[in-house]
Formats: C-alpha cells, structure tokens, sequence
C-alpha cells in the first residue's frame, strides 16, 4: 500500500515535466507540487530493499536470488534506456539525448545487491547507514577539486557514481547522456531497505514500536541537522524573497542529501503502522498500484506524454512540437503561453491515476492467476 502511495504520488511530478511548471519555486503552491513527490524515490528504492530480502527468504537459495536480481536489474537498465527513453522524448534522435533515470539507479542497484544479498543482514544495515548518512562528507572532503574530478580521465565514472551530470559518449563532442540518479547514496538505501526487511518478520507490536522509534527519530535527528546547518547538506538561510520554510525543506536530491533521506523515509517508516491497518476504497486502489509497479512506470509516462499532446493540440497547437524535446531534462525553454495551471495539473493526474487504476487491476488478476516466469520481471 505504501508503495502504491508512491506511485500515485509520482504521476504528480511526471505530469508536471510535460504541464511546463518549474520544478519548485517560491511559492506554496509551486513548492509543494514538487516537495510532495520527494517521498516517491526513497520510499520506493527503500522497500525495493525490503522486497528483495521477502523475495530471497521464497528462494531459499542465495545463488539463485542473485541470478534473478542481475537478470531483472539488467532488464531495467535496458527498459529505461529504451522503452522509457521514448516514452518520455517521443522523438528517436538517441544519438543527442540518453537518460539515465531512476529505473536505471534501479537496475544497478539491483545488480550490486546480487552481491550484497550474499552478506549478513547486519552487515547490509550497517553499510547501508553508512552510505546514507556519510556520503555528505565527500564533498566536504574534495571541496574545490570536485569539477576537477569529474572532467578528468575518469570523470564519467564519477558522474555515475555520485556527482550525476552529462557525459559524452560514443565519440560525442557535447553531453549526450544525462545521469539524473547516481548509484550513491542510492544502493546504500536499498541495501538498508534489505535490513530492515528482517523487522516486518517481528509481531505486530514490537514491529509498529521500531517503526515509531525509526520513523521519529529520523524526523527528530533532521529537525535538529536542518535547523541548526550542523550536516547533511547545503545550509540553508532565511532570504527575504523566499519563505523561512520553504528554504527548510528544500533539500537536495541529485544527490539525494543524508536530510533528504530523514526528511522522506523517517514520515514513511512512522506511517507503517496505519498503512497495515488501513481499510476502506483507497487502501484497496494503492494496494493495486503497490502490487504491480512496474507495469504502472511503463504506462504513466508514455499516456501522461499522450495526454498532454492532445491537450497541447486543443489549447496551444503552436507549441506542440515543445512536447517532442528531451524531457525531462533537456526540453527547450517553455513556448510563449503553453504552461499549465496547477488546477490541471493536478485534474490531469487524476485522470491518469484513474485510468491507470483499471489497467493495473486486470494485470494484477492475471498475475495471480498465473505463475509464468517472466511475470517476476514485470
């Protein structure tokens, strides 16, 4: 259900990429549009982790739970930079403009697990914690030489690791893949995610007081970091064209920062609880959608693009070919009169999430139904 949650809240912002609204600004409305789908990464890539640890205990097999993770994390790597390269661009100039987005961070993490599943869960929470919450140091460490660093001969390697950031391939002279989510700090939060597997295997009751005591205190330990500058990211200051606390809560997020993660996943681990007990239309919907994720991914983004091209040729024809750029981090700038209202914003995502409910539904009946072996890759 949870999961759910986060998908549903993605389409938010992926309807916004297409909407032509900034991502973020200094107004409430503005802000929080983009702020609310924060959670959407870290939740997901957090209980991946999670999943993958249920998934193996299936298994009972270390050997064959690593094969299935390299096979499914080089089948994402290979849809992100393919089906969802097209479904975001609808255009096939693939030679200027490669995306390497969260289902790519996906799959290679999913490949780094195939060796970290291997290690004791212990061992996956202590160097998932680290990673979370030290990788800040390593700007901290490197200071100015950090655009040294990623010019250099290994500079790429650098950009997929952590910094994020466009490379030259295949003989190039500009930029032509796009790093949106480095592997770091991401694999440390699905290698923690895979520890904290281990706590839903507890009763109910000792599992809900380790979901208060994570989930508060990640919110506590980020309230005192942020209010106080002392780590975890960029300070932030009061300035007087921007609310104190829309400055708060702007963390960073390529990369994720170490408060980004207290700030997404502390809410997220605290609401477990209620997610477990909730009942009622809602719950069964984001069950739905929680239930077959990735079928939900690969459909959103190509009908949201749809979508909003059929607008664009009712209310701003002009500006249609606006819509065929390299989104969602290369478009051109927004044409004269295309950006959208947040109101449809957010009717669009409606439209969309409801569609994609009934979608989603008939899948996850055929997938109970059948056991195929290609179903576990979808």
């Amino acid at each position: 259900m949870l999961r759910g949650a986060a998908m549903a809240l993605m389409a938010i912002d992926h309807v916004r990429v297409f909407s032509g609204l900034p991502a973020g600004g200094v107004t409430a409305g503005i802000f929080l549009t983009r702020w609310v789908t924060n959670f959407c990464a870290p939740a997901f890539v957090f209980f991946a982790g999670v999943s993958i640890l249920l998934h193996g205990q299936k298994l009972q097999d270390a050997a064959a739970q690593s094969r299935w993770l390299c096979l499914r994390g080089a089948w994402l790597v290979l849809l992100e930079l393919t089906v969802l390269r097209l479904a975001w661009t609808f255009n096939i100039d693939f030679a200027h403009y490669m995306l390497a987005g969260v289902i790519w961070m996906l799959g290679w993490c999913m490949i780094l697990m195939a060796l970290l599943v291997r290690l004791p869960v212990w061992t996956n929470a202590v160097f998932g914690l680290t990673l979370m919450a030290g990788h800040n140091i390593i700007p901290l460490v490197i200071g100015g030489s950090a655009q040294g660093i990623t010019n250099g001969s290994l500079g790429w390697l650098w950009k997929i690791l952590y910094f994020g950031g466009g490379i030259a391939v295949g003989g190039a002279e500009e930029p032509n893949f796009f790093v949106l989510y480095s592997l770091v700090p991401w694999i440390g939060v699905m290698s923690a995610g895979y520890a904290f597997g281990a706590i839903l295997r507890l009763a109910p009751g000792r599992r809900d007081r380790i979901y208060y005591a994570i989930g508060g205190g990640s919110i506590a330990l980020f309230l005192v970091l942020r209010y106080f500058n002392i780590y975890g990211d960029r300070p932030w200051v009061p300035r007087p064209q921007v609310p104190a606390w829309i400055s708060f809560l702007n963390t960073s997020k390529y990369p994720a920062s170490f408060l980004f993660l207290l700030m997404t996943l502390g809410p997220a681990i605290a609401l477990l609880p209620w997610f477990e007990k909730a009942q009622g239309r809602l719950a069964q919907w984001l069950t739905v959608f929680g239930r077959t994720p990735l079928f939900y991914y690969l459909l959103h983004i190509p009908l949201i693009h749809a979508v909003a091209v059929g607008i664009s040729l009712f209310r701003t024809p002009a500006a249609t070919g606006w819509l065929f750029g390299n989104h969602p981090v290369r478009p051109d700038a927004v044409p004269a009169g295309y950006m959208w209202s947040l109101g449809l914003l957010y009717l669009v995502t409606a439209l969309v999430v409801a569609v994609l409910y009934f979608a989603c539904r008939r899948f996850a009946e055929f997938k109970a139904r059948r056991k195929d072996w290609w179903l576990s890759y979808i």
